[in-house]
């Protein structure tokens, strides 16, 4: 990978923006179709966040927009590209995730473009998308190391079974959550939050976010929420 993008590839993405702006949403919809055609990579992500709100393809339009107008000034990005980073740790997605968001955003701005994406659109489009990968693929490196390093931390899906439960109001019950493998867990910040992975039965497995509403003591965590979680959790 190079180190900058070159002149012709910021020049014919910013030439898409006026296409970004009005048909940006249709895109990453369809983007995200091809992509949850394949079941592991549709389970990667909150179910909850692509239904009638659309929240998800509306929030990826706008970082896609943004990329675009700021291709030539990357360091306006940095904010928003930690918070992806972030995310994607939580949700624990890899560097071989990668390539099939490529392969779905191309084939999305192909069929919604159509002629209109021609094959040199095509390559910068390419060129772009990976370089920013290699800079978010970077960056989650650096934060998995810090997670699995620190005392308590751990990668990946980690199992939590709930040790008690309290009813804090008619609609919030707080969760005492312990390891079953009974080693320490990462002393947290004030809100922070832990990704779950709640298996249903009968259904896709859903992505839930739920912050931390105790002290951090290294043995637990405590989460207050709408509804019993099921599952294991993510940092």
């Amino acid at each position: 990978m190079t180190d900058t993008l070159s002149d012709n590839t910021i020049h014919l993405v910013k030439a898409t923006v006026p296409a970004l702006q009005e048909h940006g949403l249709a895109i990453t919809k369809r983007m995200y179709e091809r992509m949850f055609r394949n079941e592991e990579i549709r389970d990667l992500f909150n179910q909850s966040h692509h239904g009638e709100t659309g929240s998800q393809p509306k929030a990826l339009a706008s970082a896609i927009l943004a990329y675009a107008q700021n291709i030539d000034n990357l360091g306006a990005l940095a904010p928003s590209v930690e918070r992806i980073a972030q995310k994607h740790v939580g949700l624990n997605i890899l560097p071989e995730h990668y390539p099939h968001v490529a392969e779905a955003l191309l084939g999305a701005i192909k069929d919604v473009l159509g002629d209109a994406a021609t094959d040199e659109i095509l390559t910068a489009w390419g060129e772009a998308y990976w370089f920013l990968a290699h800079v978010l693929i970077g960056r989650e490196k650096a934060i998995y190391t810090s997670l699995s390093t620190a005392p308590g931390g751990w990668n990946g899906w980690r199992n939590f079974r709930i040790e008690s439960k309290q009813r804090e109001s008619e609609v919030i019950t707080s969760f005492v959550l312990r390891p079953e493998d009974g080693r320490p867990v990462l002393l947290h910040k004030p809100g922070q939050y832990l990704t779950f992975w709640i298996e249903v039965p009968g259904q896709h497995p859903l992505k839930r976010n739920y912050s931390i509403s105790s002290a951090p003591n290294g043995e637990t965590y405590r989460i207050s929420v709408k509804r019993e979680p099921q599952g294991i959790a993510s940092t």
